[in-house]
């Protein structure tokens, strides 16, 4: 979920042993996982890095700020105090479209197949509320310039536990979509390499496209290793192209190929809703780095614009892709829009290597936030190369259990849907208003209440019945594998 050109600028602002950095939030954000980068990255944790002590006077400026906090209730504080910052309002809009346009494009055609054509309502209505929610994350952070990023809004309006909570998602999130981005890998190697004869030795129990996977992994194993964070800055450059060839690809085969989209689309498919939602609200998952878009402006007083801009063109985006899709190839459409597309094609080939490469571009950016939490914990006595090789090690073991996970539960749908119901619709709905009902509880009016324990009740509603019809269908298909 990496898609803009910034990110160069941005991870290179976080390299180490650049000290002038600790006295500026971060210039830009570059996807979901450059964002989960840049969110860990605060003031003395440069230094925790570099295993000395901290000598960049964050320690002052942060006390300036609390200070100026304290005596600034309403959070109109004096230019003095506040964080250097350069994003205009186009490179905002093109952060966050960026950041949000990424894994659950493959399956917003599998989505609408799935709950009939009405259920698009229900994609445009996830939009609009994932909108406002990150109108209300900007509100959090009007009011009180300590809060820095989606934990610390946390923190402010439930303490220590709702820092814990929203960090736990978090890493959850993280998890969960390792696997899908491991799950769409095994899979669309499956066809790329449809044609090739492996003589794989007898005792390896794999299958040609599970070696395949395993390799590729393996591949991107020593990613996780590097300790120059701006080192890996090209990853998330090469996420913006993948993601942008896979729709272009498909708007190419929906023009150009000679494909007919004559496929009927049901009216509503009631009985997929719970699970369709998770689909859909995946797609709108990207409210933990907000805080850093929201940081980053020049004039974040038009933050509010940025996320209506977004979300609108976003939200069209996934619906033309979606009935695009679904009329193309009717009820064969997979779940990942790239293994339904005609396999002669040069668009085919694009969009499959497309989704071939852009896991492999995910894994060290989406665990970067782990190893600096672990950076944490290692005693200030530890030298640079043992914490290397024991925060490269736990990496490695991580990824190769997200591996082994992916290749026992190879189901993309379920597992995708289980992530947008279990985590995706807390972080991206219920926290933000609940977060922000807590904080200007005394302030909201009756009707802003009203709105909001409406958002809270439906995004817990979805989560549930989500999760639950998700899980079900997960179980199924993996019943009806072990029996085949």
């Amino acid at each position: 979920m990496s898609f803009y050109s910034h990110c160069m600028s941005i991870l290179s602002t976080l390299k180490l042993g650049k000290s002038s950095t600790c006295n500026q939030v971060i210039g830009g954000i570059s996807s979901h996982d450059a964002g989960l980068i840049a969110e860990k990255w605060m003031c003395c944790d440069i230094c925790v890095e570099e295993n000395k002590v901290c000598k960049c006077g964050c320690k002052v400026v942060d006390e300036r700020l609390i200070k100026a906090s304290e005596s600034d209730k309403d959070g109109n504080l004096d230019d003095r105090y506040r964080v250097k910052s350069d994003s205009s309002f186009l490179h905002s809009v093109i952060n966050m479209c960026g950041m949000l346009i990424g894994l659950g494009q493959l399956s917003t055609p599998y989505a609408l197949e799935n709950g009939g054509w009405a259920s698009a309502f229900l994609l445009v209505g996830l939009g609009v509320a994932c909108a406002y929610t990150s109108h209300l994350l900007g509100k959090c952070l009007k009011g009180n310039i300590k809060s820095k990023n989606y934990t610390d809004i946390g923190q402010e309006a439930f303490g220590t536990k709702g820092r814990a909570i929203a960090a736990t998602f978090i890493y959850l999130e993280i998890f969960m979509a390792l696997v899908s981005y491991t799950i769409a890998l095994n899979d669309n190697l499956a066809t790329v390499f449809s044609g090739l004869h492996l003589n794989i030795v007898p005792w390896i129990h794999l299958s040609k496209a599970q070696f395949l996977t395993v390799l590729a992994v393996l591949v991107a194993l020593p990613s996780l290793w590097l300790r120059d964070l701006s080192s890996i800055s090209f990853l998330s450059t090469a996420g913006i192209l993948m993601s942008m060839l896979i729709f272009i690809s498909v708007a190419c085969t929906a023009a150009f190929a000679g494909v007919e989209s004559n496929h009927s689309i049901q009216v509503l498919k009631l009985n997929n809703i719970p699970e369709v939602s998770g689909l859909y609200i995946f797609s709108f998952a990207g409210h933990i780095v907000f805080p850093n878009i929201y940081k980053a402006m020049k004039d974040p007083s038009k933050f509010t614009k940025v996320s209506i801009v977004s979300f609108s063109l976003v939200t069209m985006l996934y619906t033309s892709l979606a009935f695009m899709g679904a009329k193309l190839f009717g009820q064969g459409v997979s779940s990942q829009i790239t293994l339904s597309m005609p396999r002669h094609l040069v668009a085919t080939k694009i969009a499959l290597w497309a989704t071939v490469l852009t896991p492999m571009t995910k894994y060290a950016l989406e665990f970067a936030p782990i190893a600096l939490e672990l950076e944490h914990v290692f005693p200030t006595t530890m030298s640079s190369k043992l914490r290397m090789l024991t925060r490269g090690s736990i990496g490695s073991f991580l990824l190769l259990g997200i591996l082994g996970l992916a290749l026992s539960v190879p189901y993309f749908e379920h597992v995708l849907g289980l992530t947008g119901s279990l985590v995706s619709v807390s972080i991206s709905i219920v926290f933000p208003c609940a977060f922000y009902v807590k904080i200007y509880w005394s302030q909201i009016s009756k009707p802003t209440l009203a709105l909001n324990l409406m958002l809270i009740s439906t995004g817990v509603l979805l989560s549930i019945v989500g999760t639950i019809y998700s899980s079900k269908s997960l179980a199924k298909s993996m019943q009806r594998g072990h029996s085949t």
